[in-house]
This record gives structure tokens, sequence and C-alpha cells, in this order.
């Protein structure tokens, strides 16, 4: 399978049009890599700038994966940044330039009448992937790839001829050939149910890993042929954080609940700093003007009043929809994890009906598992079923009145989508009245607010509404909202 010459997996022909794909230089080109990673959500720094640039002096530049490396660890802060850095990466140092040419160990299997023959190119398939991981094996997958994406990726656009994954990978199926990888790799493993284990997740990873190199291909030749910044703009996996709540993954979601605790010590640290400005208290102007009179009227020693002792209270309203249940079990997850900063955090979720539910998030149960707990042991959803923020708005003020005081940050979730129902202004209002302070954190984007079932125009002239759309979003508005 590997015999032959091997060829270089970068050697390529690239077309007579293609741009110069370092025109400033390799200090340029670092620079405009660092820029499309910040674009994406990851911070770099000037200081990360500067040891990347040190790395690629000591490094060799023709050995991919050792640049890629080092520049990850000069770079990255997070393990979670790393598909996004690996996507741009692909982009910015490609693996080859134009189409790939030269004298391949690996060739498309073919029927008499010249077409690919599937059935032949996915047993070719197996046994590259079954095979010992090596370098030869390696080169032999992204040359199998390169091939199938030249080959069968191909398609007329409106703006001309472009690649796609989903049309190379269409026909060959890969996923199909994991009963095929589990015999071969369980040959070289043990009978028990662990070796099968092992065996699975294994042909699954090769697998995954085939389609991934499929599509780092793809990317590479579409970003040629429309630019790399257009391609990173779609074809490059966003940071988590910047999902958008009512289109986000599970995936995604799964990575937020993961990361809300480190999320809530930035959020913590922030109120921190602003508890201590807080304790000097505010200026007494009469007292520092009575001051002033031993200096010629000149105000030198500033007078300040006593700041109050204690910390708030927060309460929590949250819409547990399917629209937004994303949004507010992400919020939940993340205010909860700010406890220590009030003195008391009430949690109460709705979908038509309201109820408390501060009593679920305890230590020992994991955080995927909250809201399914929240829909088996509490009474949120009523006959219906649909979001009535009028009922719920009024269970709320009825079944708990002592929940919002004069002491109480009230935060309300939702998308105020009300299923053209009754939105219950009047007790909004008062509840608005009552509390300290009052906010709506609004997972839609503010240029619908109002339009079709939308009440969210009619709230936001009762209660200061913001729009968190993602979870940088919501942490900067959280950040300045949540009060000291």
């Amino acid at each position: 399978m590997f015999g032959g010459k091997a060829r270089p997996v970068g050697q390529s022909q690239p077309p007579d049009d293609l741009p110069d794909n370092a025109p400033h230089g390799v200090p340029g080109h670092l620079v405009g890599f660092v820029e499309a990673l910040r674009a994406k959500g990851i911070p770099v720094g000037p200081s990360e700038t500067v040891d990347a640039g040190q790395v690629i002096t000591v490094l060799d530049l023709m050995d991919r994966e050792m640049l890629r490396e080092g520049l990850s660890c000069a770079l990255l802060r997070r393990p979670s940044q790393r598909p996004t850095f690996d996507g741009l990466f692909d982009l910015w140092f490609p693996a080859a330039l134009g189409e790939r040419t030269g004298a391949a160990d690996i060739e498309i299997p073919r029927r008499p009448d010249g077409e690919v023959d599937i059935l032949e190119l996915r047993k070719m398939l197996a046994e590259l992937l079954v095979a010992d991981p090596t370098g030869e094996r390696t080169r032999a997958l992204q040359e199998l790839a390169a091939q199938m994406v030249e080959e069968m990726g191909q398609y007329r656009s409106a703006t001309g001829p472009s690649f796609s994954s989903y049309q190379t990978l269409k026909n060959v199926q890969p996923e199909l050939l994991i009963s095929k990888l589990l015999a071969g790799l369980a040959a070289g493993m043990d009978d028990s149910d662990f070796g099968s284990e092992i065996a699975r997740r294994a042909a699954r990873s090769r697998v995954k890993e085939f389609r991934a190199t499929v599509e780092a291909e793809t990317r590479r030749r579409v970003a040629e042929r429309i630019g790399r910044d257009r391609v990173a703009s779609y074809g490059v996996q966003r940071q988590a954080e910047d999902a958008d709540f009512l289109r986000i993954s599970e995936n995604e979601l799964a990575e937020l609940r993961r990361s809300s605790q480190r999320l809530a010590r930035v959020l913590a640290s922030r109120l921190a700093a602003r508890r201590r400005h807080a304790r000097r208290g505010e200026i007494d102007l009469r007292k520092t003007l009575r001051r002033s009179m031993s200096t010629g009227g000149v105000p030198i020693d500033l007078v300040t009043r006593k700041p109050r002792p204690g910390r708030p209270d927060l309460v929590l309203l949250c819409d547990i929809s399917g629209s937004v249940a994303g949004f507010s079990s992400f919020t939940m997850l993340l205010v909860n994890a700010l406890r220590e900063q009030f003195s008391r955090v009430r949690i109460f979720a709705f979908v038509d009906r309201a109820d408390e539910v501060t009593q679920l998030f305890d230590q020992v149960t994991p955080l995927d598992q909250v809201t399914r707990r929240i829909f088996a042991e509490t009474k949120v959803v009523g006959i219906e079923g649909h979001s009535d923020y009028g009922a719920a708005l009024d269970g709320f003020a009825d079944g708990w009145p002592d929940a919002v005081t004069s002491r109480t940050s009230l935060l309300i979730l939702g998308d105020a989508r009300t299923n053209y129902r009754d939105p219950a202004l009047d007790t909004l209002r008062r509840l608005v009245d009552t509390a300290k302070h009052s906010y709506w954190l609004n997972p839609e984007a503010e240029k619908v607010w109002g339009t079709g079932d939308s009440a969210a125009n009619k709230y936001a002239e009762i209660i200061e509404m913001f729009e968190c759309r993602s979870a940088r979003q919501l942490t900067s508005v959280v950040g300045r909202l949540l009060p000291v």
C-alpha cells in the first residue's frame, strides 16, 4: 500500500493567477495570522506575538506540524481554542498551493469507463485507516484526500468553479467503514468489553480525522479562489463564547457549561474590584465645603459618605422554553457560580408557569443535568407548554410575593415572545417599582424586538432591556449590570 517513491505532501503546481501567499514577508504574514485569531475571539497580545516570532526563528518552516505546535504553544491560552487555531493555521500556512501534482503513491481507483470506483475507493480508504499511525500513512491519507477533493469535490457555482467537502464525501460515506475498521482494529486486542470499546472509539476517531483532512483540503482550495479571509469568516470553527444562543450547537453549549466557572471567576474579580472602590463612599459635598473653609474655600480634603454595608439580593426569572433554553440555562449556571458575591440568590424558571429552582443548583448535580431536572421535578410547564410571559409573571408575583423587595436586583431572561397572549405589563411594572434594580436580558437581536409575537418593545418601556446574543456579550453586560 505504501510502496514506491514517496512524494512530499506540500508538492503542488500553483495556478498562474495565484496571489503571493506572504506579500509582506514572514513577519507580516505572522501578524496577519494573529489578527485572524483575534477576529475569531482568541485573545493574542503583543507579548504572545513576539513569542511566536521567536518560535519561527528557531523552527524549521518546512515542517508544518512542528510549526503548528510551536505557534500554538506561544499563542494559545486554553485547549478549547485549539480547533479554531488549527482551522486558521491551515489557511495561513497551507500544505500546498493549487492542485497537487507529481508521481503519486496513491491513485483513486477507476472503473473501465473512467469513473471513480466507489467500492474500491472505500476498500482503499479502510486499509489506510486500519494501518498503524505513521508519517507515511498520514501522508498517504492527505494525498488521497487531495485527490478526492480534486476529482469528486468540484462543482459549478454562480461565481465559477468551487469545491465542497460534502460533495467529496457524499458517495464515499466513510462512516459506513466503521464496522470494517472495528474488525481490523479488534484483531490486535482482547475480546473484553473494554477492548471492544477502545476499538470503537479508535474507529470513530480515525474516520473523524479523515473527514477533517478532507475539510481542510477543501478550505485550502476554496481560499485560493475567493480569499482566505472570506473562508475564515464562515469555514473556521468559532469560539463557543461567540456562538449565537439561538443557534448554538450541543457541543458549543457543552463547552460553555464547562467554561461557566472560569467566566464566573472573571465576573467575580470585576465585582470585587467595584466593591472595593464602592467602599470609599460617595463625596459628601456639604462636609467637603465646610472643611474647605480652612483652606480659603479650596476643597483640598474630600469628605466621603460612609458606605452602607451588606450585599444585595439577586432574583433570576428565566424563560427555559425550547427557543431560549441554551441562553437561560447557561446564564443560570453563570449567576449561580457567583453566589458568594450576593447575600442571597434565588432562581425561578418558567415556560407558561413559574416555579423556584434554586434548590436544584447544588454541588452534586452535574451542570448539564440541571435543565433536565427542572423539567422533571418542578412545575414550570402547564397544560399547553408554550411560552406565556403574562401567566408566568402573574404566577411569580402571586406565588412568591416576598421574593422581590426594595434591596433586590431582579434579572429577567427571555426573548419576550408571548405567543400573542396577555404580557401582564402591570405586573411587571409593580415588580420593577419594588426592586432596587431591574434588568431584562434578551438573546434576540434588537432589530427584531416587537416583531411578530414579541412584546419586547412594550416590556422595554417598563424595564431596561439589553441584547445578549452570545456568551461574550452576556458576560460583558452582566459584568456591568450586577450590583455591588
